[in-house]
């Protein structure tokens, strides 16, 4: 994976950190320096033996991993520990970097035109050696610990990220020392974000300064609590000037809020003849049409391919993307513009797409910088389109419907299970409703991220173990045992054969803040209805996986035994004028039968947007073509569904729920 291009004025800053902060900090001293056991400890020993104020060094680590370790894996740019230290060559270096997002999915997900399925994404080439890639390297050198150690100890990785904070303030010619003015440690904390811009820089350092001014205290996923006492503090901006960093131009029209960093790179609006263009649609969203969704992906890439595929005219688009190691993001489409992205033309038609640097199967972390950017974005995004903040709205490419029967087995699942929602809605500060008890019968999933560590396989190789991981995800099986065999996802596996634990197998879990209608309870555990079948989860009341909430529930209408599910929520085909092709009204392969009950998430009106031409026009283009028919969004699955209004009576959740 790539970092960020680093400017010359950075390299040449990098360049000497080794040599002056080694000079200024006895390696014999650092070498030798006595581990404590504690991590509160731990963080409070590096900062003094370094010179580094304690909150300082908490701040920045916290905006870097939560404090967490992560079990020794690397996140998606490379950074390993509680501080983030990089070690690019190393990951690089590592099997199965190339692309996990399996599937033939057509991103544009518009049958009414060719299929458009990129070609595979290309292994990522081994990472440049440049020391802003590299700080492991450079801490390895002011500590004398080793580069495993530095991975892999926590306590060891903790000094190295004192140690490289030390150095950047000492190469500033700020003071150092831990008793010093934390205000003055605002150039030092801003080049640790290792961004190739002011902008980004300086988002990063403004939010560790807002963490430390607000406090924090957690437990860690290895079991540590942790500490940040709040401290007011005014940080002294000025020294971010002596970084020599570029600074982004801002356009008009760039729609990112102003407290994070952004810049244009557009996507290519291309035709290439015979009337084929690239690589998105016009058209004047949400004037034309309500945006309902914000879809969150993994870029199954680095961030320097990333930039690259969605600037190519022939490949596909999307309308941000995200780098890891500072939550830095790029816009590439407009919001009134539709993105092909989500495998799903109904959806695509209805949504923005966000790209966040990082691979699904491979059990990499996300860091929070790029999780609070992400959140400060999408909040931004629903306030001024009116998209409700919840999990029916705010959803993952894994929980997008397939089309049509044939397309559902294809369809991407990123970002994976170890995409923290929950964390990631706290960000967004969205309101939850947890008024509920079993009798209002539905189940918002919601197990504790760190200690809930399913035993998903395949994240590096093929039915190998992944390593042990907090995860989003709830495991869903046949029967209330530990024993019982998975659901089954009759589109994933026809021969109705359990799902599997394979971490891109999706069909028999469930997931953070997905809301679904109880079906039974027995002991410590809880089902759902799922797929058209009961679905078990462990919920012990001593640690529960799930709270309870109400809302309303769609189950077949009286008399009708089963009723069909759908992918997209099409008009009739007598609400399609002369020359625009009607779109068949399709439904998958599932069935929802009496006495069922799914969560309802929306009423949608039947919506077709006709776009097949660059210039609009032929028959019907840029036009949204809306039928009477009207749907309700399910939660059906690990992904949502529709199912026409006609076929379901809506109830409040409460009646007629199991005990």
């Amino acid at each position: 994976m790539h970092h960020p291009t680093v400017s010359a004025g950075w390299r040449a800053l990098l360049a000497t950190t080794v040599v002056a902060a080694a000079s200024a900090v006895p390696l014999s001293t650092a070498a030798t320096a006595a581990p404590t056991a504690d991590r509160q400890q731990q963080y409070a020993a590096a900062a003094t033996e370094y010179g580094v104020p304690t909150g300082v060094l908490l701040g920045v680590s916290y905006l870097e991993s939560r404090w967490d370790s992560n079990a020794g894996t690397p996140s998606t740019s490379g950074g390993y520990g509680p501080m983030h230290l990089t070690d690019a060559r190393h990951v690089a270096a590592l099997p199965g970097r190339g692309h996990h997002d399996a599937g033939a999915e057509d991103p544009r997900g518009d049958d009414s035109r060719p299929s458009r399925v990129p070609a595979p994404r290309p292994v990522e080439a081994p990472a440049p050696t440049a020391a802003a890639l590299q700080t492991v390297d450079a801490a390895a050198a002011l500590t004398g610990a080793t580069p495993e150690a530095l991975r892999t100890d926590a306590a060891v990785n903790i000094r190295g990220g004192a140690a490289l904070l030390s150095a950047y303030q000492r190469e500033l010619g700020a003071p150092v020392g831990a008793d010093t003015d934390p205000a003055a440690w605002y150039g030092a904390v801003a080049r640790y974000a290792g961004a190739d811009s002011a902008d980004a820089a300086a988002a990063f350092a403004d939010e560790v300064f807002t963490t430390i001014a607000a406090g924090e205290s957690r437990m860690t996923d290895d079991g540590q609590r942790i500490t940040l006492p709040a401290r007011a503090v005014q940080p002294e901006r000025s020294w971010l000037d002596r970084l020599g960093l570029r600074r982004l131009a801002r356009p008009d029209g760039l729609e990112c809020p102003r407290t994070i960093s952004c810049e244009w790179i557009p996507a290519p609006y291309e035709a290439f003849g015979d009337g084929d263009y690239g690589n998105h649609d016009l058209s004047d969203r949400p004037a034309r049409q309500k945006i309902e969704y914000i879809v969150i992906h993994d870029t199954e890439a680095s961030w320097a391919t990333t930039l690259k595929l969605v600037q190519d005219p022939t490949y596909v688009s999307w309308h941000y993307s995200l780098r890891s190691v500072d939550g830095h993001i790029a816009q590439h489409v407009k919001t009134k513009d539709v993105g092909w992205h989500a495998g799903n033309w109904y959806v695509n038609a209805k949504s923005i797409g966000l790209e966040h640097e990082g691979f699904a199967a491979q059990g990499t972390w996300y860091t929070e910088a790029m999780y609070r950017t992400s959140a400060k974005l999408v909040r931004h995004l629903a306030l001024r389109l009116g998209i409700p903040l919840d999990r029916q709205h705010i959803i993952g490419h894994d929980n997008v419907p397939g089309t049509v029967a044939s397309t559902v087995r294809g369809m991407h699942w990123d970002p994976g299970p170890y995409w923290d929602w929950t964390h990631y809605f706290d960000l967004l500060h969205a309101p939850r409703l947890d008024t509920g008890t079993p009798a209002t019968g539905l189940v918002r999933i919601d197990p504790d991220y760190a200690t809930n560590q399913p035993a998903f396989t395949g994240c590096v190789t093929v039915g190998v173990p992944c390593a042990p991981r907090g995860s989003s995800s709830v495991v869903l099986r046949s029967a209330p045992s530990a024993d019982a065999p998975l659901v089954n996802d009759i589109a994933l596996r026809p021969d109705g054969t359990p799902n599997t634990m394979a971490v891109s197998d999706h069909g028999a879990r469930a997931s953070a803040g997905q809301t679904y209608a109880l079906a039974g309870r027995q002991g410590d555990w809880t089902a759902i209805w799922y797929l058209g079948q009961r679905a078990w989860f462990h919920n012990p009341a001593s640690a529960p996986t799930a709270s309870w909430t109400v809302g309303v529930v769609a189950t077949p209408k009286p008399g009708r035994t089963t009723i069909p599910v759908y992918g997209r929520a099409y008009p009739e085909q007598a609400a399609y004028p002369d020359g625009v092709p009607y779109q068949t009204i399709s439904p998958l392969q599932y069935t929802l039968a009496a006495g069922q009950r799914y969560a309802v998430g929306a009423v949608l009106a039947g919506e077709y947007y006709r776009a097949s031409t660059f210039d609009g026009s032929s028959s019907g283009d840029w036009t949204v073509i809306r039928g009477k028919n009207r749907y309700a969004q399910i939660q059906f699955g690990h992904r949502i569904m529709y199912v026409d209004l006609a076929d379901v009576q809506l109830l409040p959740s409460p009646v007629g729920a199991p005990r």
